[in-house]
């Protein structure tokens, strides 16, 4: 991994203004460039606003009109962006996707896997945990409840994820956000030896719904290293520096104090996970 300028977002997406939703989008991304920021990463279903019931109504076919959009932002604007989408999919039900677009112009789609108890008879789900490869470092991405399930994580630092970004739609009556946040993503990022990067939308949908905000970086060794709770629509830029998470992926690492724990695993003990 090289040194790298991350960006997170914490937005109000209303439901039904995709075209001012993504208006703010590309005003968050224009001031990410004079920041030289090289990847930013808004929340789940950004582009849209999170609703269930006009899932259906408000999926767009990946590639397609918004998503070659924001590919050209990426290119015109150098930054790779990731950005929460409801995508037409070929079931009945749509996708709840994050759109990669990086900013050599190549593009790609990552489908969440594990939907919420309310979300499963409204969208499909994907099926791949996907790592995204850059000159700069490998990124991977889990939305929102997917970050409850440990073995994710896991499966993408060993497939090479330095950097696993968790774009979330979670609304304020839940829990504490940052609390709930500090619980369990830092032992995401120390288990796994993995920098996570979390941003969620902010405000209301426009039909209701009120969501949490917050943006937050945890580091390798599962430290706190940059945060904001302001519950102001926002952009919290971190760089996140590569020493430590090269020492501790390093094959010639000399100290216990950057080990990579998942390299010493005794997998033929692992079978009831299966």
């Amino acid at each position: 991994m090289e040194n790298i300028r991350i960006a997170l977002v914490q937005m109000e997406s209303i439901v039904g203004k995709t075209e001012e939703n993504i208006n703010k989008i590309e005003e968050f991304i224009q001031g990410a460039r004079r920041k030289r920021v090289q990847i930013i990463c808004f929340p789940e279903l950004s582009v849209h606003g999170y609703n269930k019931n006009k899932a259906k109504e408000l999926a767009e076919q990946i590639p397609g009109r918004i998503s070659e959009k924001i590919r050209s932002l990426a290119v015109e604007n150098n930054i790779s962006i990731i950005t929460g989408m409801i995508e037409k999919s070929d079931n009945e039900n749509p996708y709840i996707t994050q759109l990669v677009c990086l900013n050599t112009g190549r593009s790609f789609v990552y489908r969440k896997t594990h939907l919420g108890l309310s979300e499963r008879t409204s969208f499909s789900s994907g099926s791949e945990f996907l790592v995204f490869k850059m000159d700069q470092c490998n990124f991977a991405i889990q939305i929102c409840w997917e970050t409850h399930f440990p073995e994710i994580s896991t499966i993408q630092s060993l497939n090479g994820a330095e950097i696993i970004f968790t774009p979330f739609a979670s609304p304020d009556k839940v829990v504490d956000r940052r609390q709930i946040w500090l619980k369990y993503l830092t032992a995401r990022a120390y288990d796994n030896s993995v920098f996570i990067a979390s941003c969620n939308l902010i405000g209301t949908n426009g039909l209701g719904v009120n969501f949490a905000g917050g943006c937050l970086v945890i580091n390798p060794k599962g430290d706190l290293l940059a945060e904001d709770f302001s519950q102001k629509e926002g952009m919290l830029i971190v760089d996140l520096p590569k020493k430590e998470i090269n020492e501790i992926r390093s094959p010639e690492r000399k100290s216990m104090k950057y080990s990579y724990f998942l390299q010493y695993r005794r997998k033929e003990l692992y079978n009831e996970l299966n």
